[in-house]
């Protein structure tokens, strides 16, 4: 289904469980909900919106709870997955529909994928773009983590690559760990107000080492301090690189994801952290459990999200039965839709029109 679309990207809100979820529109068709990672906005999808519509789909990015204009609670456990993926239900069905396929990036990609799992009835299918699917198992996130880090004491709520719930944030996994002493970032990410001090006083220059630091043209070289972890007194930003901005990240952009966080704080963003004990509890009942709906896997080749989770990409046949396509891009970092838009919405356009009716 292809139409010359020139629709106009439309701005609103809808009511959610947690408050206000804001949302932006383009195109008409069937409904492609897209959910984007830390620490980014709906304007991650802003490569993605006109061709989605350009195709013939109703492409709708949303502020994930905690980000941008939509609702940012005050309790930490208001973050937790069960919460969210009623969230990307409640947008479904404020936009009058019965079903949407879901389409997540970095953690989006969990969230999608956990909607996917939890509410079938409403997903019919699921995109999932640098963070692989691994199903929800093995032991609680915040030792796992805590040992990536050398501790000797867990970290806090990790995030579970691999062997707890679906996916994570971002880098995770088994195979990124450090030598003793250090601290995995989830870790690092647990203590309410840690992370803030460190961020936001300069939120503009955090931002833009942290989007350098997993950028396929930025990233520190091989044998460098990996960016992944803190060294023990210190913060992520002093292992970020110092340098020009990725090519996919202009002023423009940077200023936009800036003025936002500057606006927000990034509480909201890492409170999403700060539950993966708690959302490895509440998904006990699917330990173990596959997607069986029609799916999509891409991934970059220079992210730690696919190279970490290497194994599991290797269990698709097993986790992901209803897979249809799945691609790593070579010489990609994390930001994929960004740093590769043409590619991404070549991939995405291809797997929708594949989708079952």
């Amino acid at each position: 289904m292809t139409t010359q679309y020139a629709a106009e990207v439309v701005h609103r809100s809808v009511h959610a469980p947690g408050g206000r979820i804001h949302l932006v529109e383009q195109g008409t068709g069937p409904l492609v909900l897209l959910v984007h990672g830390f620490p980014e906005s709906w304007y991650s999808w802003r490569h993605q919106l006109p061709a989605l519509a350009a195709a013939g789909y109703r492409a709708v990015a949303v502020d994930v709870r905690g980000y941008g204009r939509s609702a940012k609670p005050a309790a930490v456990d208001a973050y937790r997955m069960l919460d969210l993926v009623e969230d990307n239900a409640a947008v479904v069905h404020a936009l009058g529909e019965e079903s949407a396929v879901v389409v997540g990036h970095d953690w989006g990609a969990a969230v999608a994928a956990n909607s996917a799992l939890l509410r079938p009835d409403v997903f019919r299918a699921v995109g999932l773009l640098s963070v692989p699917y691994a199903p929800r198992g093995g032991p609680r996130p915040s030792d796992l983590f805590a040992r990536m880090g050398g501790a000797e004491e867990p970290g806090g709520e990790g995030e579970s690559g691999g062997e707890g719930e679906s996916g994570g944030e971002g880098e995770s996994g088994g195979e990124g760990e450090s030598g003793g002493g250090e601290e995995f970032y989830v870790s690092y990410f647990q203590e309410p107000g840690r992370a803030e001090a460190e961020i936001e006083p300069d939120v503009r220059g955090w931002l833009a080492g942290f989007y350098a630091a997993l950028s396929a043209d930025t990233m520190p070289p091989p044998g460098a301090p990996d960016p992944h972890f803190v060294s023990k007194g210190g913060t992520l930003r002093d292992r970020f690189p110092r340098g020009p901005l990725p090519g996919w990240l202009g002023e423009r952009e940077l200023d936009f994801y800036a003025g936002e966080f500057e606006r927000t704080g990034l509480t909201g963003a890492l409170n999403r952290y700060r539950n993966m004990d708690r959302d490895w509890e509440d998904l006990a009942a699917f330990d173990g459990a596959p997607i069986t709906q029609a799916s999509l896997f891409i991934g970059g080749s220079l992210d730690a999200s696919t190279t970490w989770l290497a194994d599991a990409i290797d269990a698709y046949p097993v986790t992901l039965p209803g897979l249809i396509s799945s691609h790593v891009l070579d010489g990609c970092g994390h930001w994929i839709q960004q740093e590769r838009p043409a590619e991404v919405n070549r991939i995405l356009t291809d797997w929708l029109a594949a989708l079952p009716g």
